[in-house]
């Protein structure tokens, strides 16, 4: 009211009419009140909330990934990453892996970042011929020893890859995939063929054949952690294996057979297995 009585006041001595000085008096007194609660208003349903998101669990961070050949004293190290990551398949044992290494060394690679291996992929070349029509991962890879590795063959054939499960997602699996383009292309080979799990299906396996649970993944109706990341990768779906790994009940033994053709490939050249190939 002080504030009134003085614009009143002011207003009189400018000469106005009392009854004019009081209503000029009022309206600013309104206006500096109103002007007042505005200043003081807080958006409805804003000042006190507190947003809780929720929180994921933190995956340990990837520095720098390289991706190099297998050495012999990856050896331990590449079979207990391998262990952690099929923990219902059997792993390779020493001997095994020491025999992919002398007969066939530039088509083993590993991802390596600062604290150890996170990743191995492994591949031997092959006559695609002698296994098209069917074959398993025991037949074709002698076993996981090699054996069937033939230096005559155009097709690199993708034995195995894997990525530690805690770092899987960071695009170490691509890494290696770049890897195994990069053995076919340097050796001037034809394609790179393999047969992938297919880890989603038991699931499914109840309502529809591996073959049209497959075909789903390919139309992008399902997602199955293996193949559709396959696909994303530029490979080809050709169809499905049955068999391939009895062990692998996840898949219900099934795997996908996939193909990626190699753009640089000149076929009136032959293939060149070079000492050392940059990846």
């Amino acid at each position: 009211m002080a504030r009134l009585q003085l614009i009143k006041h002011n207003a009189q001595l400018s000469g106005l009419r009392p009854e004019l000085a009081t209503y000029i008096g009022t309206a600013i007194e309104g206006l500096h009140q109103y002007s007042r609660f505005r200043s003081d208003e807080k958006p409805p349903g804003r000042a006190s909330a507190v947003v809780v998101r929720p929180t994921e669990p933190r995956r340990p961070a990837v520095t720098a990934i390289k991706v190099r050949h297998t050495r012999p004293e990856d050896i331990p190290e590449l079979i207990a990453l391998q262990a952690r990551v099929y923990p219902d398949i059997p792993a390779w044992n020493r001997r095994k892996v020491r025999e992919q290494l002398e007969v066939f060394p530039q088509g083993q690679i590993v991802a390596e970042g600062e604290n150890g291996l996170v990743g191995g992929a492994s591949s031997l070349i092959v006559l695609w011929d002698d296994w098209a029509e069917s074959h398993t991962w025991k037949e074709i890879t002698g076993a996981g020893t090699f054996d069937n590795h033939n230096p005559l063959g155009r097709t690199l054939y993708g034995a195995e890859v894997f990525v530690d499960p805690n770092l899987q997602g960071q695009g170490i699996g691509h890494l290696l995939y770049n890897g195994r383009r990069a053995l076919c292309q340097a050796m001037n080979l034809k394609r790179v063929i393999a047969c992938g799990r297919l880890p989603g299906y038991r699931a499914y396996s109840h309502d529809m054949s591996a073959e049209f649970y497959a075909q789903k993944v390919v139309w992008g109706d399902l997602v199955d952690p293996v193949l559709s990341f396959q696909i994303k990768e530029g490979f080809s779906y050709c169809g499905v294996i049955e068999n391939y790994i009895p062990e692998d009940h996840n898949s219900c033994g099934y795997a996908s057979l996939i193909v990626w053709l190699n753009p640089d490939y000149h076929p009136e050249q032959p293939v060149t297995i070079p000492e050392h190939i940059a990846l």
